[in-house]
C-alpha cells in the first residue's frame, strides 16, 4: 500500500507548491493530519490537510462547507486544490493566532475578539440553510449517552443500563421541547482553538473559521454555548453574559426560551464530550484529553441547575462519577 507521504507528494506535485518545504502543524482529534507549506521563492505558505479515506474521513464535507462560509462574507480558508479521492486538500493559511493563544498572550481584547465572534454567529443566523442533516433530539440524546457507555463504563466496569434507559427519553423529550424551531448552520466545534484572529479584516471576516467539516442544522444556542462553555479555557461569566445578551438582542430570539436551550444544549454537549474524551483516552492512546474532563464536569453541573433539567439532573449526577484523580487514572491506557 502506497504511504501518505507518498501520495501527499503525488498531490503537491500537480501544485505549484511541489518544491515547498513541509513543516508539521498541531493536528485535533480526529485522524486528519496537517502540514504548512511555505515557498521558499517567495515566503508564502499554504496548509496541507490529509484526511485519509481508510480511517474514515472524508475531505468533501469541509469543502462544501468552506464555501458556503465563504459565501456568507466569512473567513474560512480558500481551497487551492482538491484530491477528495486521495484524501487531501491544499488550503489557505489563515495564521497562528488562534484565539486561546492571542489571549493568552494579551488577555486586554477579550471581549473584543468574543464580539467578532458572536458576530460570526449572528450572520450564520440570518444566512440561508445549506442541505446539511438536522442535529436533532434524537441524535443528541443517543449521543449524550456516551458519557453513561464511555466515561461511566471506563472507570466503573458498567455502563449503567437500567440508568441510560430511563435517562434517553427523559433527555430526547426535554430536547423535543426546548429546542425546536429556528434552525441554523451549527458549526459544532466553536472554541478558542479553532478560532483564528485576523484583525487586517473587517467585520465577523476577522475571525478565521476551522475544523466545520461535521457542520449540521441545529438551534442557535449550540455554537453559543460551544464557545463560551470553552473547555480549554475559561470565559470571564461577564463575557458569558454579554454575548449572550449580544446574541439575543441581535436576532430577536425570545430571551428566556433561548436561556433554557442554552443550558439544555450545555449539558447535551459536556455529556457527548465526557464520552469522547473518556474514549479518545481508553481507545486510543490519547490521554491528554483527561486533564480537561473536570472542565466538562463543572460545566455539567453548572447547566443541570437549571429547571429544564430537573428531570434528569438527579439521575445523571448518582449514575455518573465525578472525576476524581482515582477515578480519572482508570481511564488512562495502561
Amino acid at each position: 500500500m502506497t504511504d501518505r507521504n507518498t501520495l501527499a507528494d503525488s498531490f503537491l506535485a500537480t501544485t505549484d507548491w511541489a518544491r515547498a518545504t513541509r513543516a508539521p502543524l498541531a493536528g485535533d482529534a480526529s485522524n486528519r493530519r496537517y502540514e504548512r507549506l511555505t515557498d521558499p521563492a517567495t515566503g508564502r505558505s499554504a496548509v496541507l490537510m490529509d484526511a485519509p479515506p481508510d480511517k474514515g474521513e472524508d475531505v468533501r464535507p469541509f469543502t462544501a462547507i468552506a464555501g458556503y462560509l465563504r459565501d456568507q462574507g466569512l473567513s474560512a480558508p480558500q481551497i487551492y486544490a482538491e484530491d477528495a479521492e486521495a484524501g487531501f486538500l491544499l488550503l489557505e493559511d489563515l495564521g497562528d493566532a488562534l484565539f486561546a493563544r492571542v489571549l493568552e498572550a494579551n488577555p486586554t481584547p477579550e471581549r473584543h475578539l468574543y464580539e467578532a465572534a458572536t458576530q460570526v454567529l449572528i450572520t450564520l443566523f440570518d444566512a440561508p440553510l445549506p442541505d446539511l442533516p438536522p442535529y436533532g433530539p434524537p441524535l443528541m440524546a443517543e449521543l449524550s449517552a456516551l458519557a453513561f457507555r464511555k466515561y461511566r463504563m471506563g472507570i466503573t466496569g458498567d455502563d449503567g443500563g437500567a440508568a441510560v434507559t430511563r435517562f434517553l427519553p427523559r433527555f430526547e423529550d426535554i430536547l423535543r421541547q426546548t429546542t425546536g424551531g429556528r434552525q441554523v448552520v451549527a458549526l459544532r466545534d466553536y472554541h478558542a482553538e479553532n478560532l483564528i484572529w485576523l484583525p487586517d479584516r473587517a467585520g465577523p471576516a476577522r475571525v478565521g473559521l476551522l475544523d466545520f467539516q461535521d457542520a449540521m442544522l441545529g438551534h442557535p444556542a449550540y455554537d453559543l454555548v460551544s464557545m463560551l462553555q470553552d473547555i480549554r479555557r475559561e470565559v470571564p461569566a461577564g463575557i458569558e453574559i454579554a454575548m449572550t445578551e449580544l446574541y439575543v438582542s441581535a436576532t430577536g430570539l425570545d430571551d428566556h426560551a433561548f436561556r433554557t436551550a442554552y443550558a439544555v444544549l450545555g449539558a447535551q454537549r459536556a455529556l457527548r464530550i465526557l464520552g469522547v474524551f473518556a474514549r479518545l483516552a481508553t481507545d486510543y492512546g490519547k490521554p491528554h484529553y483527561l486533564d480537561l474532563i473536570p472542565a466538562v464536569w463543572a460545566h455539567l453541573r453548572r447547566d443541570l441547575e437549571h429547571p429544564a433539567l430537573a428531570p434528569v439532573a438527579e439521575l445523571l449526577l448518582e449514575a455518573l462519577p465525578a472525576p476524581t484523580p482515582e477515578a480519572l487514572d482508570r481511564l488512562r491506557p495502561a
